[in-house]
Parts: C-alpha cells; structure tokens; sequence
C-alpha cells in the first residue's frame, strides 16, 4: 500500500487525547489505533511487535544478514490526535488534479488559497482533506502512514538496512508522548520522529518550554458595602494578565521570538485562576519571563495582601539542539536524503516541542522530519498523495545512508 492508502485508514479512526486525564493513553480510543497498527506492521513483516500497558506501539525490522552492526535507527510518530478541532467521524476526500484554487468543502468551510497561500503550490497534486467538519488526523497519522509504507517497501524490495527500530506514542498533542517511552526495550542509537510539516522539512532546534498556574484568592462582600473591603479575584487576574507585555503572545510573534500564551481563565468575585505556556529559544530569556511572572505575583502580593496571588511555574521540555549537535550526521543524512529528491531542506526551529525533544533529552537524539502535511490541529488541515511520497522516500534514503 502507499503512503496515503494507510492515511485513509488511519484518520477514520478517533484518536483525539484528553489533557484532563490521568491515564496513559489519557484516551482508551487511542487503544484501537494501537491494535490495528500492530497488526499492520506484523502483515508487512516487522519483528517483535507489541504494545505496552500504556498503549506504546514497538516493532523491529531486523538487519539484512551482514549488516547487524550498523548502528540501530528508529523512526517514530504519534497515534493521538489534537483535541482542537473534532477528531471523531473523520471522512477523508481526495481532490484529483487539485488546481489550486478555492475548495468548497461538504461541511460549508472553504479551503481558500486568499487565505492559505501554500495551496498554490499544491496544484497539479492530489489534494486529501477532510470534510470540513473535523481536523484529517494527518498530525501525525501521515507520519505513521509514511514509516509503515517505507518498511513496507523495504520489506517488499529486500532492500538493504541496518536494524530499523519502529516506535508509536500516544498522548503527544497533549505533551505526554513521550513520559513512558521504553528507551532501552526500543533499542535505537538514535532516531527519527516524523511528525512535521511540509515534505523536505528538518527541525532540530524547538522552544524550550514551561508552564504557569495562577491562583487568586479573593475576598467577597456585598457590593454595596465593598469599598476598600472587596478584593475581586476576576479583576486581580486581569490586571495579572494585563502586566505581561502585550506583544508576547503568539498571535504577535514568530521564528525565535517567545511568548506568553493564556490558555485558560475563569473565576468569580471569590477565585480565579490563569493557565499560562511560556517559550523561548534562549533559556536565558526563559528564565527572564518565569522572573518576570514572579515579580507580578510579589506585586499584586504586596498590593492585596499575603496569599492572594500564588504562582506554580513548572519547568516542561528544552530545545533538542544541545543534544542534537554531537549527532549531527542525522542532520547531514537528512538533507542529503532530501535533496536526493530533487527538493531543498527547510531547517526552521520549531515554535513548540516535540516528542523529539523530550526523547532527546532522555539519551536519544531525535531530530524531526516533514511528512508533508499543512495547517494541522483545524478542520481546513491536508496534505496531498504527492508529498507522503516524497516523505516516504525521503526515509528510504535515509535508511539505505545508514547501511552504507
């Protein structure tokens, strides 16, 4: 089967994980996905095919006969879906002869070259999306379709390779993706994820990353008798918020410049609460904006008294380059194997992290690769036939560099 076809079959499948879980995979759906990639990767003839207690997929491709001391490479992605945008009754279309311009899609969204510039140059391709009533599912669904065409395809032709070590994960849009992967039953030197954007892209360098909560205690009494007595949680939260500079938010920034990003807030007159992602690409500029929400809290502390504001910061991922660095034949490879597809590599550091940088971080080094997909976590997401098959090829040559 090609790329695409195992795309098709994947996206039908919901997926979507859940934040407010506790358990691994935060969403038992996820658990199906997992069987039927197990069973596909047996059908094409991986070894050692299982899936953990915690809904980790693994398989093994073993070397060609002479080749088992090659170092190890794996190659992952993830099963989950971004609870975003609908990831339930999925219904991809595809678009033969996509002409660039306007698509009308069934659910009354219009997938508009005005606003999405990149489908001009998707035309002549075969454009897949989905109905415009969910996301396609192809972050990262595209990414598990190119690895398990491309083994499939080395399989098929007995092409030559070293071990090829086959990694799944759940929970990655939630950030979790990675928190139970068996780094020493996977058995990789080093690896892969696949799970980017556009066909040709390598991302090696991310945000470093952290987290904030704010809570507010207030203290209510009747508005009528409040003055100088009420302290409105609502209203301290906002004036938090208002203390961060303004033009540090996603919406105002790009390439390496960071951010504070809001992505929760509610209260009453008696609590409030703030969630908060930070990012930077400098850790000394991370470290300045985790200081720079303390100095707010001490302040509106100092202002209202004692405990009304109190501030959790956690420390999340860090950029994979430092650990990339020293392994910097996976990049070298990467672009050759790009560019033995007629296309030029695009290296941009990710606005976010990655399975990658975690797993990185833990002792294998991981940069990512593009599968070609586009506007990922909505309903106007695609990819297009074309491109998954660049993406798999670019991992044959990947593979066949690490066997010579």
């Amino acid at each position: 089967m090609r790329a695409y076809e195992y795309l098709l079959k994947y996206a039908k499948l919901h997926t979507t994980s859940d934040e407010a879980s506790d358990t691994c995979p935060s969403t038992a759906r996820q658990l199906e996905l997992a069987r039927v990639l197990a069973e596909d990767l047996r059908t094409i003839g991986c070894d050692q095919v299982r899936v953990d207690e915690y809904g980790y997929v693994y398989a093994d491709l073993p070397a060609t006969p002479g080749l088992e001391e090659k170092p190890a490479l794996g190659l992952i992605a993830h099963m989950d879906t971004a609870p975003d945008a609908p990831g339930e009754n999925v219904s991809p279309i595809l678009h033969q002869h996509y002409d660039g311009k306007a698509v009308a899609l069934p659910a009354g969204v219009v997938l508009d070259p005005v606003r999405f510039p990149f489908l001009k140059k998707l035309a002549g391709e075969t454009l897949i999306t989905s109905d415009g009533s969910t996301l396609l599912g192809a972050d990262d669904k595209a990414g598990i379709a190119e690895i398990v065409a491309a083994v499939e395809t080395i399989v098929k032709e007995n092409r030559p390779h070293g071990k090829l070590c086959l990694g799944f994960t759940p929970d990655e849009e939630i950030g979790r993706g990675a928190e139970r992967f068996d780094l020493e039953g996977f058995g990789a030197a080093f690896a892969y994820t696949v799970d980017g954007g556009d066909v040709g892209g390598i991302e090696y360098e991310n945000f470093n990353g952290a987290s904030a909560v704010v809570e507010i205690r207030g203290l209510s009494v009747h508005p009528g008798e409040a003055k100088d007595t009420m302290i409105n949680a609502s209203n301290v939260a906002m004036e938090f918020h208002m203390a961060l500079p303004q033009m540090d938010r996603p919406e105002h920034t790009q390439g390496r410049e960071g951010f504070f990003h809001l992505t929760q807030m509610y209260g009453d007159v008696s609590e409030a609460k703030l969630g908060y992602i930070i990012r930077d690409h400098d850790l000394d500029k991370l470290a300045h904006r985790k200081e720079m929400l303390e100095h707010i809290a001490d302040c509106l502390n100092g202002k209202y008294g004692a405990g009304t504001v109190k501030l959790e910061l956690r420390d999340g991922y860090r950029s994979m380059l430092e650990k990339i660095e020293p392994h910097f034949h996976l990049i070298e490879n990467a672009r050759a194997a790009v560019r033995a597809v007629g296309l030029e590599p695009e290296e941009n550091p990710v606005r976010g992290g990655t399975d990658g940088a975690v797993l990185s971080w833990k002792g294998l080094p991981c940069p990512n690769l593009g599968t070609g997909g586009f506007n990922f976590h909505g309903v106007f997401e695609c990819t297009t036939v074309e491109r998954m098959d660049r993406a798999v090829q670019i991992l044959l040559n990947i593979v066949d560099r690490y066997a010579t």
